[in-house]
């Protein structure tokens, strides 16, 4: 799985010019999965984003996470994380898992964090979706569960 996670002020998310859902202050996760993703890298990053320090503590100090400061998280299905230009300049999503199987690994990884405690605000899987935000900082990290970085 791959993770594009933004400390945000605001999301939402519109599908076909309707407001779909939207959060205030947290984070928004982009999450993306590959063929060969298991249980295991769906806890990997569950765990890895819920306990991310990337909130500022009182001395002004990325300190502290989402449970820390009390924000909201939004969760977008994006398939283009695997996306691959190193040849050419049109990018091949043959890493990108499709079908059931990415939709259901996407379904379990919201469920995964709802079962930490967290009201878990989603865009449509597969659905053409306008994303607006509010990065914060920006700060904007990469996740990968093989840790390619």
């Amino acid at each position: 799985m791959r993770a594009i996670v933004q400390k945000v002020k605001k999301v939402s998310v519109s599908i076909e010019g309707e407001l779909y859902s939207s959060i205030n202050s947290g984070l928004l996760v982009f999450i993306a999965v590959t063929h060969t993703d298991t249980e295991k890298d769906k806890d990997y990053m569950i765990d890895k984003i819920l306990g991310l320090r990337i909130f500022e503590d009182q001395e002004g100090k990325m300190n502290l996470s989402l449970d820390d400061v009390g924000g909201e998280i939004m969760v977008i299905s994006q398939f283009t994380l695997y996306g691959d230009v190193r040849r050419g300049k049109r990018p091949s999503f043959t890493r990108s898992a499709g079908g059931d199987f990415a939709e259901n690994m996407y379904l379990d990884f919201v469920e995964g964090i709802r079962a930490g405690g967290y009201d878990v605000k989603t865009g449509e899987f597969g659905a053409d979706m306008k994303v607006q935000l509010i990065n914060d900082g920006p700060v904007t990290i990469q996740l990968d569960s093989e840790k390619l970085y």
